[in-house]
């Protein structure tokens, strides 16, 4: 609409969600390593396993993870890729991250609800400097 009036806009799908309602769902944003790495962009990768995941510890179901893929050198997170109960919920979390430019650190050091499956986002984010089974519910 804003083209048809003699505006100059760009459709820009890098944030797009998608998600497989399943059971356990399966959601994406952003790249994948292996997309990334065709576009000609390095990449480094975490894959938290959701027994890390308190909220998935509390609802006795751990099937699952949260990968976060970053671009090497900059930090910043490109991509989310999840596999849990609740993966719809928490991927526009990781939207707004990926559509704000943020860095692993910066995601890592926001406050996140305790107890949440979206508290996942952060603890994977954490596992870029620490090692998350060390960590006590409230650490940061």
């Amino acid at each position: 609409a804003i083209n048809m009036t003699g505006g100059d806009a760009a459709l820009d799908l890098t944030a797009m969600p998608a998600v497989v309602f399943t059971d356990p769902q399966v959601a994406t944003v952003g790249y994948s390593e292996a997309e990334a790495h065709h576009d000609g962009i390095e990449t480094d990768s975490r894959t938290l396993t959701l027994d890390n995941v308190p909220r998935a510890l509390a609802n006795f179901d751990t099937r699952g993870f949260i990968k976060l893929v970053i671009e090497e050198g900059s930090g910043r997170l490109i991509g989310v890729q999840a596999v849990a109960p609740e993966a719809g919920e928490l991927i526009q979390t990781a939207v707004l991250a990926i559509r704000n430019r943020m860095t692993v650190q910066e995601l890592a050091d926001q406050l996140f609800p305790y107890l949440t499956m979206v508290e996942g986002l952060k603890l994977a984010a954490q596992t870029f400097s620490k090692d998350v089974k060390q960590l006590s519910c409230c650490a940061g």
